[in-house]
């Protein structure tokens, strides 16, 4: 039996939403077992229609939560009683199996850090979402964990996003790119120009630089950045997203013609949503810490927070962590 520890608390949804993510994700897995953690009057009514999994819900009053207004790393320290640490330390002491939050995701971070702790080997954990590419999802790690890095961090990130994807998504030999403003190998930064000899070093199937053009043409499974720059690209594309969708549905509406073909383009444009839908594949796993952790979007509805549950249980299933750190023994060491 999988144990989940969830946030029950943490995001804008919330309590509703991780309710009712929970029953969806114990109704759908048999072999899972979940505790809410958050404020037990505000859950326990939430609870009443649920009586063919509630034996396989357990509810853990935390009488503090962390929010966004948080100093993260001060919250970690002194909200001892609430979800966030409770969660971290039940995942560090066997207790759970994996931890899921669409709470503060600064929070998760120095929780993952300070409480839990990293994988021997690992100087940085990393945020990496997956992100479509137009046939289907690709990791960028990292998001924005780590704005300044050395290119051991950016070889750590490739063999962590290597381990995801063969473990994760079921990818035999994971396309890893380094993100640079050039596809040669003599471009970029100091950074990217000592990354890229020792990513071709490191065992994983390294295909070269991708340029931010090409980010979204399926080039790359797993694409390795900065924290700095992998920020960029993931607030670009959610912001591009949005203004895309917007002058369709403006011009869609600007007069009759416009009416009559968004009525009967309708079926292809709800298949490119699905296909673009981040709920489906859950949050965003931090990788490094020493156990499955994954922080769902802050705006997760019920399917979102069902799904990133599943992403944590495969992450302990299949022994991410112990796969990262079985690669980074393998791993050669920057000159």
């Amino acid at each position: 039996m999988t144990h989940i520890y969830l946030d029950a608390m943490g995001g804008d949804n919330a309590p509703q939403c991780t309710v009712e993510g929970t029953l969806e994700a114990l109704r759908a897995d048999s072999a899972l077992r979940i505790t809410l953690a958050g404020d037990k009057d505000q859950l326990m009514p939430l609870l009443k229609d649920c009586g063919d999994v509630i034996d396989r819900i357990t509810v853990e009053h935390c009488s503090e939560t962390i929010t966004n207004h948080d100093a993260p790393v001060m919250a970690v320290r002194q909200k001892k009683d609430s979800a966030v640490v409770k969660g971290m330390l039940a995942l560090r002491s066997g207790d759970a199996d994996g931890f899921v939050s669409a709470g503060s995701t600064g929070a998760v971070l120095a929780g993952g850090m300070f409480r839990l702790g990293r994988i021997d080997g690992i100087d940085r954990p990393a945020l990496a979402p997956l992100l479509p590419n137009g046939k289907d999802f690709f990791l960028l790690i990292d998001c924005g964990a780590n704005v300044d890095c050395k290119p051991e961090y950016l070889q750590q990130f490739a063999i962590m996003g290597d381990a995801y994807m063969r473990r994760v998504r079921g990818l035999k030999q994971p396309r890893v790119g380094l993100l640079n403003i050039g596809a040669e190998s003599e471009k970029g930064d100091q950074l990217r120009k000592e990354t890229y000899p020792l990513l071709e070093r490191t065992p994983v199937h390294f295909i070269g630089n991708v340029e931010s053009r090409d980010v979204t043409a399926d080039l790359a499974d797993v694409i390795v950045a900065d924290g700095f720059s992998g920020n960029l690209i993931l607030k670009f594309m959610e912001g591009m997203a949005g203004t895309l969708m917007g002058m369709i549905k403006s011009e869609l509406k600007a007069d009759t013609r416009g009416k009559i073909g968004g009525i009967i383009a309708m079926p292809a444009f709800k298949r490119v949503k699905r296909r673009m839908d981040y709920t489906e594949v859950g949050g965003a796993p931090l990788l490094g810490v020493k156990g499955a952790v994954v922080k769902a979007h802050g705006s997760s509805n019920g399917h979102a927070i069902a799904c990133a549950i599943r992403q944590a249980a495969i992450m302990h299933r299949e022994g991410v962590a112990a796969d990262i750190e079985k690669a980074l023994l393998e791993a050669p060491k920057g000159e």
